[in-house]
């Protein structure tokens, strides 16, 4: 029998992944500030604590996916500090490096191991375990969790201690956000001069410049249709903040971003923040 994990935080992300770890049969207890979000999951067969510490203390390892590092500090100032101790606390969501970092150091002091483990993918990537996993921890506690990663993902890396696989998680979805804001851009200039979407995108097809992503972006800009989203613009949003404060204080010149950043904050006063991130496509041309 796989060993149980608790998990906190069932939102597009965190439930997917609840679904996989239920089909390759791991004894799951979950919690969630909503509890409404965890009905589905409860019964296909996860447990429901109704609190942070009853969660922890069904299971020794514990997956954080949360939106952010405040949500995750809130959850551990809910609890005693021992209800961590000889536990395995796994954080998954996008945070800082240094927030992971003090993340690690906590769990440390309350005598519990700490890896960090953000992901690219999104909700069918989750169900079918073929995320990409970035793990920053150290070796040995790298290699005592590889088996769960390796049912998650289909690709696992460790590329250092904590802070290492927050730093390349965040330098992704940089491109995630420039790269989309960029084809909004050219999509948008090709279809108000008449010209066929269809001829662009064969040759962008053949051309370096290709990103597999513009395929699957396409189909809801032209049809303007965003619903049910893999990945939130909000959240987009809040992670190139995260990018930009990272890359300011590592002297980098990050100033296109600023661009983006004012791209998103347009789309969402269009009040598309829950909306899939390609929304901001009906920013580029209002």
């Amino acid at each position: 029998m796989k060993p149980p994990v608790a998990l906190f935080g069932t939102g597009l992300l965190g439930s997917a992944t609840a679904e996989r770890l239920l089909h390759r049969k791991y004894p799951l207890t979950l919690f969630n500030r909503s509890p409404e979000k965890t009905e589905t999951l409860r019964r296909k067969g996860a447990q429901v604590a109704n609190t942070p510490q009853e969660a922890m203390a069904a299971a020794h390892r514990i997956i954080f996916m949360l939106t952010n590092a405040a949500a995750i500090v809130e959850i551990l100032d809910d609890i005693p500090p021992d209800a961590l101790r000889g536990r395995t606390v796994i954080q998954m969501g996008t945070i800082s490096p240094q927030e992971s970092r003090d993340l690690a150091e906590r769990i440390h002091v309350s005598g519990g191991a700490y890896l960090e483990a953000p992901v690219l993918g999104s909700r069918p990537e989750a169900r079918s375990g073929k995320l990409l996993i970035m793990v920053g921890a150290e070796e040995e506690q790298f290699e005592r969790n590889l088996e769960l990663f390796s049912d998650l993902g289909k690709s696992v890396t460790r590329f250092g201690g904590v802070g290492t696989a927050a730093t390349v998680k965040l330098a992704l979805n940089q491109l995630i956000a420039t790269m989309t804001a960029a084809f909004s851009m050219s999509l948008a200039y090709i279809r108000k001069n008449d010209v066929a979407v269809d001829d662009f995108m064969r040759i962008l097809r053949q051309s370096p410049l290709f990103a597999s992503t513009f395929d699957k972006k396409l189909p809801r800009m032209e049809k303007n249709d965003f619903s049910n989203p893999n990945f939130p613009l909000r959240h987009l949003r809040k992670d190139l903040r995260l990018v930009m404060r990272e890359m300011n204080r590592c002297g980098i010149n990050a100033f296109p971003l600023d661009g983006v950043d004012r791209l998103i904050a347009e789309a969402l006063n269009m009040g598309l923040g829950t909306k899939d991130y390609a929304a901001m496509y009906n920013a580029v041309h209002p």
